[in-house]
């Protein structure tokens, strides 16, 4: 079972539905017990880091999915999803974060000519092999609509990055984990393909 975890986060249902379109049954949840019995664990995501925190302490969200992502189970973190999986974010001073790997989220630079957010398509680099993009090529591109960007404090877990007026971590992995700031479920036939590799870990 694929679990998309819930927490009124604006794209669980385009996440849901390239799901869907991939042919398989994802259940978006927050129930801790289907969540833990899921074999793979999505966490979405689109909005502020604070608001989004506080949504996953009101649900009572934070343990399951610290417990998911130490499981060895598939866990993958979209957008805001990604950012959340870290310690700290600029966008919400104060505000802890999931921790579940080391780094924290800046806000992209306003002083080099490009628009913030930034919203389109992006191509990305390819940093290691990875089996979340297995068949797609560095240089392909990918849909992003993000202010911040995850800076890992561990270089190695970095995957994929994209220039924008910054070297930004653009997707990370570290065994079970794995994340991308761009949106996959919106990002046409590469990020359909991204998915479906994700799902098929395992």
């Amino acid at each position: 079972m694929i679990a998309i975890i819930d927490y009124d986060a604006g794209n669980i249902r385009s996440v849901e539905k390239a799901v869907k379109k991939l042919g398989l049954d994802p259940l978006t949840t927050r129930n801790s017990d289907e969540i833990k019995k899921a074999s793979h664990v999505i966490l979405p995501g689109v909005g502020a880091f604070g608001d989004a925190m506080d949504k996953l302490h009101r649900f009572g969200l934070v343990p399951v999915i610290k417990e998911s992502a130490d499981s060895g189970k598939p866990f993958l973190g979209i957008c805001l999803g990604e950012q959340l999986i870290f310690e700290k974010s600029e966008e919400s001073p104060g505000v802890q974060g999931l921790g579940i790997l080391k780094g924290e989220v800046k806000k992209l630079p306003s002083d080099k000519g490009l628009k913030v957010p930034n919203i389109g398509w992006n191509s990305v680099e390819i940093r290691k092999n990875s089996p979340i993009f297995k068949d797609i090529d560095d240089g392909e591109f990918f849909y992003f609509v993000h202010s911040y960007y995850v800076h890992a404090e561990d270089r190695s877990i970095v995957s994929v990055t994209i220039e924008y007026g910054t070297t930004a971590d653009a997707a990370v992995e570290k065994d079970n984990i794995f994340a991308t700031q761009f949106h996959p479920e919106k990002s046409s036939d590469m990020g359909l393909r991204l998915l479906n590799n994700f799902l098929m870990i395992g």
